[in-house]
């Protein structure tokens, strides 16, 4: 999350969206993680005032929905978390908001380990669960193909 540090009432709207997502989190709206840090300043590759969300791939999508709607003017890097520092700050990224420019030269190319996973959440990098079996994720599919199979909207996934 971005914000102007020479703008009180951006750095005011990034407080106060970190502080909403803390609420949710707590609340059980999704897992989210927000930095305890918040850097008032460029730091590393990025060039504004910036704190950091970790979030699990099991909530990504209510974080981001939650970000996209509820952000106002500020300006969201969202990034896989990967030893390939670079490549998710360059490649892998997407923007909420304008894009501000990010200094590459600052990350390594790739990282020895994975980076902050919160392991005791048991969530993301750190899951003891695999997740689903391709034969459960099959028939999850079939039951949501059979649903829409009336709607004449939706499209049909290919056979084969």
């Amino acid at each position: 999350i971005y914000f102007l540090t020479q703008d009180p009432k951006a750095r005011q709207a990034a407080l106060n969206l970190r502080d909403a997502v803390l609420h949710l989190r707590r609340d059980g709206a999704f897992v989210a993680v927000p930095l305890y840090r918040v850097n008032y300043g460029p730091i590393g590759p990025h060039p504004a005032g910036s704190y950091e969300i970790w979030c699990p791939a099991e909530s990504f999508a209510s974080v981001f929905s939650y970000l996209a709607l509820n952000r106002g003017d500020l300006s969201i890097l969202v990034h896989p978390l990967t030893r390939d520092e670079r490549n998710d700050h360059e490649t892998r990224r997407a923007w909420l908001g304008p894009s501000f420019p990010i200094y590459l030269d600052a990350l390594p190319v790739r990282s020895t380990e994975i980076p902050m996973q919160y392991t005791s959440l048991n969530l993301g990098y750190s899951s003891p669960n695999p997740g689903l079996t391709v034969e459960e994720r099959k028939k999850a599919g079939a039951t949501i193909e059979d649903a829409l199979r009336g709607e004449p909207e939706a499209a049909p996934a290919p056979v084969g």
